[in-house]
């Protein structure tokens, strides 16, 4: 009996030790398995997080680059904005330039067709005293036998004829012009009259220039 129950405990000894045995192996596999099975995962997910990070990376440097290029674009429309300005006042001030001048234009042709009234005014009254000027030569020469010929120095030659009877053709003159202070000055007289500096001082103050003619041709005529 003794030794059949000491059989049979050792058989079930054994047999739990080979239970054992065999949960302790499987155990093992299944520990060999997971760790095998987490390495493949976590090698998968470094992979995948290196991708990601590497995708961040270039999102990053893109997004920097984008930035860059935002502020060098503001920075270019910032310019032209400065450009714009300062040429929209260089036209505004060409704008009053252009004004001023159109107005001194203006201004300048009213003085251009004031002046040339002036002038075409002055011209038809030059025209009209030549006109007497030149009735009165004629009717000097006529009567008086005065000749008025213009000289060397812008002087006029005055020449009396018909003074001399005997000698009617023979020349009395002398010469005048108007000095740097616009008086009458009087030189040169043939035959040489003495009374000229007198009546020279007379025509300047009385401005006759008639009367002046008439006592140059009565000196003249009383010569001996």
């Amino acid at each position: 009996m003794v030794e059949d129950e000491l059989a049979l405990l050792d058989k079930s000894i054994n047999e739990f030790w080979n239970k054992f045995k065999s949960s302790v192996s499987d155990t093992s596999c299944q520990m060999m398995a997971l760790r095998d099975s987490y390495k493949d995962i976590n090698k998968a997910f470094t992979e995948k997080l290196s991708v990601k990070l590497k995708e961040e990376e270039r999102m990053v440097q893109m997004f920097l680059e984008y930035q860059n290029e935002i502020c060098r674009q503001n920075k270019l429309i910032q310019e032209k904005k400065d450009k714009l300005l300062k040429l929209t006042v260089e036209v505004k001030d060409k704008k009053q330039e252009l004004e001023v001048l159109a107005a001194n234009i203006q201004d300048l042709k009213e003085e251009y067709a004031r002046k040339k009234e002036t002038i075409s005014t002055a011209k038809k009254a030059s025209e009209e005293r030549l006109k007497r000027l030149q009735k009165s030569v004629d009717l000097y020469k006529e009567r008086l036998g005065l000749e008025i010929r213009k000289i060397y120095g812008d002087k006029l030659q005055f020449i009396f004829t018909n003074i001399d009877p005997k000698h009617p053709d023979s020349p009395f003159m002398f010469c005048l012009h108007l000095n740097e202070a616009r008086d009458y000055e009087v030189s040169d007289s043939a035959p040489q009259l003495e009374c000229l500096a007198e009546f020279q001082e007379n025509v300047r103050k009385t401005k006759n220039f008639s009367a002046f003619l008439a006592n140059v041709r009565k000196a003249f005529s009383t010569m001996d």
